[in-house]
């Protein structure tokens, strides 16, 4: 019996020695991957440039947050998480009231880098040419000390991006022109952080791209088939299988072609709305603003009581695809005070009569049409004029360093189209909330702005920004896309055509 209780004991005490050793082991496995993380977290393993807060750096170095201050960080806005010091202090949601002297800014000037670009040099039939320019000598590019090729007005205006962005590249390499410097032109490939296609694809759109009778197919396709042929043969498109390619798109007609064969690239677009996800997406791509076409207020020194008109619009109200909205606002606000929405076309003065009616309008209304962007929220930027924006699938510029809820009003087109439900809403916005909007525009409105020589903190300087911020993942892609490159099979080099549904287009 004595030594059935010895044994019982005995087996006891190796149970708990067993448990005892087993906790130790686990206690020094978890110390030893704590010491090893510490040991790779210097600053050479990271690029803290990536960082989106050069004061953020510390608590990666470090590895703790003690030398981290609340006060070395941009406060949140609006319904944000707000970052606490104190572990269990209760989180307190910023109220728009403390909004304060926080301004909407891009990026910061004190950590960005320089983006460079390898821009090739295409003929001139690609880019200028389309604008009736002829080049002299050898040189297919302009010379912007002597005379800048001018790009026609009017709507082709509102898709111009192509222009103003190769036209700053170009400004890069002449001494003297003064301009901001997020992007600048290198002439060796292998130093660029991405390669530029200067194809002015929305002007060659609009200009070409109907089919004369005695062609066979439009200018605007066999330029695209020209192009494709061109980039699929160059070195530094195989070299990353075109993922460091940066390709303008803007007018959602644009490409229609090419874009199923040059999906690797990045596209710079007004949204997604013809693309399907396998070839643009906001992974890969950049969205860009349209350049307004109604004039811009100058010196406004307008109120909430000197706009008389409290809802504007004044366009197309007859739309397919993600446009019926229109039409079911038109008759739900037609006959509302106070309240204009009617057609409208650059015809007759529209211009003229669009500026006037937004820089006397408190709200204006940007409703999605044939595609969910339109140059109506930019004219609206321009204009003072608090943005409403009815467009479930809107994809809007810079969002990522950008807060629009302080400037725009955004509306679910299912709540819109309910009776009085729009009119209650923008009713319910008092003086104070719009005034504080107001002034919020007044702010950003530099950011979509196209100009040339381009300046600190404009369109041009934004867009290249964005691009910049897309550089790791292209990094980090065609690293992965390097990983068997010297056992390569030639089905990993050609280049695939992604399928599109049949009635996509």
């Amino acid at each position: 019996m004595a030594d059935k209780h010895s044994s019982s004991s005995l087996g006891i005490i190796s149970r708990k020695s067993m448990l005892c050793l087993f906790l130790f082991a686990s206690a020094l496995f978890m110390l030893s991957w704590f010491f090893l993380l510490r040991s790779t977290s210097s600053a050479g393993f990271h690029d803290l440039s990536l960082l989106p807060h050069p004061t953020l750096n510390p608590l990666i170095v470090n590895g703790n947050s003690a030398s981290w201050n609340r006060k070395d960080v941009e406060p949140s806005i609006g319904n944000r998480a707000i970052l606490v010091d104190n572990e269990g202090e209760e989180e307190k949601p910023q109220k728009k009231d403390d909004l304060g002297d926080v301004k909407c800014s891009g990026f910061d000037n004190n950590y960005k880098q320089v983006l460079k670009i390898f821009m090739y040099d295409l003929p001139s039939e690609f880019h200028f040419g389309l604008l009736d320019w002829k080049p002299q000598g050898d040189s297919v590019w302009p010379d912007l000390r002597a005379k800048v090729p001018e790009y026609p007005g009017g709507l082709n205006l509102q898709h111009s991006i192509e222009y103003w962005l190769t036209l700053d590249l170009l400004a890069s390499e002449v001494p003297g022109i003064p301009r901001a410097g997020s992007a600048v032109r290198v002439r060796n490939s292998s130093e660029a952080d991405v390669i530029f296609v200067p194809f002015f694809s929305s002007l060659c759109y609009n200009r070409y791209s109907k089919v004369n009778p005695h062609q066979k197919k439009s200018k605007d396709k066999l330029l695209q088939e020209k192009l494709v042929k061109f980039l699929t043969s160059q070195k530094e498109w195989k070299r990353s299988g075109g993922r460091d390619h940066v390709l303008l798109a803007h007018h959602p007609n644009s490409m229609l072609d090419a874009r199923v064969k040059l999906w690797p690239a990045i596209f710079i677009l007004a949204d997604f709305g013809r693309y399907p996800p396998n070839i643009a997406n906001v992974g890969k791509d950049v969205i860009a603003p349209y350049k307004h076409v109604i004039r811009s207020y100058v010196n406004d020194s307008s109120n909430f009581d000197s706009r008389p008109t409290l809802l504007y619009f004044q366009g197309a109200i007859y739309r397919k695809d993600g446009g019926f909205a229109r039409q079911e606002l038109f008759y739900l606000l037609k006959d509302e005070k106070e309240v204009h929405f009617q057609f409208g076309s650059v015809q007759k003065d529209g211009v003229g009569k669009a500026s006037q009616g937004m820089h006397s309008s408190k709200f204006c209304l940007n409703i999605a049409g044939d595609t969910p962007s339109s140059n109506r929220l930019f004219d609206a930027i321009a204009s003072h004029c608090v943005p409403v924006i009815i467009s479930d699938d809107i994809e809007l510029p810079y969002e990522n360093v950008l807060d629009y809820s302080q400037f725009c009003i955004f509306v679910r087109t299912s709540d819109a189209v309910r009776e009085k439900f729009l009119v209650n809403l923008i009713r319910s916005i008092k003086k104070d909330e719009w005034t504080r909007m107001w002034n919020r525009l007044k702010e950003v409105e530099n950011f979509f702005e196209f100009q040339y020589p381009s300046r600190e903190g404009d369109a041009v300087q934004m867009i290249w920004q964005a691009v910049a911020r897309k550089v790791p993942a292209i990094r980090l892609k065609v690293n992965k896309l390097r990983r068997f490159s010297r056992f390569g099979t030639q089905k990993d080099e050609e280049l695939r055509k992604i399928p599109s549904p049949s009635n996509f287009w």
